[in-house]
């Protein structure tokens, strides 16, 4: 090949890679341009309005002055309420847990033992995470009646779906090598499963449950907004009655008990996984 030719040949590798470049920054210019107004009319439906809040500062300056400072004196009302959030919450993520362990199996493509199963319950892990706490609260006070059990019911059932869909996706995910020998050798599905694959996914679950007991405590503060017990009875009821240094007093309160509760599982998390 003559040095014209080896030019000329570079000179239409570098034309048609730099007409790709060109293509692909012409392709990303328009759907960035194609996003950003989409997000502009949504906005604009939605009502978002910076000025507003702008102009909202002095009312909520307002509000939060009214709060302060939190009257300590109802500290003394609040014990039973908060050992009842936590109650809660470890109640509602062990069941969770428990029930999460065979949905994860039939929700994972590699261990459910029909695809008709699968697509059921990937189905019902989406309607349970799709329904929010303060839903499944407000159905289970109306069954059970008033009371921590039904803030109980509403956090298994939604960290049911979470864990459990988690869980499911690392089952999916897990190592084929060590699948595959205990196959070559012999073994049947359920000592696949057991061997094979729980052992893989046991330090993501774990980690996953304790991230989720943390989501529950924050949750299990605000079910009794709806009647289902814990602090939230209290912050609604304080706010309803416009005592605001007690709101602010249960405020104090539910921020304490996710700060012990990010230390605790941070440690737990540290020295399980």
């Amino acid at each position: 090949m003559s040095a014209l030719t080896f030019e000329a040949a570079v000179a239409s590798t570098l034309a048609a890679e730099s007409q790709r470049r060109g293509k692909r920054l012409a392709r990303t210019l328009i759907w960035a341009a194609a996003a950003i107004a989409v997000l502009w009319f949504s906005g604009a439906q939605i009502g978002m309005n910076p000025l507003a809040l702008v102009k909202g500062v002095p009312f909520m300056a307002d509000f939060f002055s009214r709060m302060f400072p939190p009257d300590l004196a109802h500290l003394s009302l609040l014990g039973d309420a908060t050992l009842e959030t936590v109650q809660i919450a470890v109640w509602g993520t062990l069941i969770a847990i428990l029930l999460s362990i065979p949905f994860a199996l039939l929700g994972a493509k590699n261990t459910t033992p029909h695809p008709i199963v699968f697509h059921a319950t990937r189905m019902f892990l989406n309607a349970l995470r799709a329904i929010n706490e303060l839903v499944f609260a407000l159905i289970f006070v109306s069954a059970v009646g008033l009371g921590p059990f039904a803030g109980v019911l509403a956090i298994a059932l939604h960290a049911t779906g979470m864990l459990a869909k988690f869980c499911a996706e690392e089952i999916e995910g897990v190592d084929r090598g060590p699948i595959e020998a205990m196959q070559a050798t012999g073994a049947g599905r359920l000592q696949v499963i057991l061997f094979g694959i729980v052992p893989q996914v046991i330090p993501a679950f774990i980690s996953y449950s304790i991230y989720r007991f943390d989501v529950s405590i924050r949750a299990a503060t605000i079910l009794g907004l709806v009647g289902a017990g814990g602090l939230g009875f209290s912050l609604i009821k304080t706010m309803k009655l416009f005592k605001y240094h007690e709101t602010a007093t249960c405020i104090l309160v539910i921020f304490v008990i996710v700060l012990v509760s990010d230390w605790v599982c941070a440690r737990i998390r540290a020295r399980i996984i």
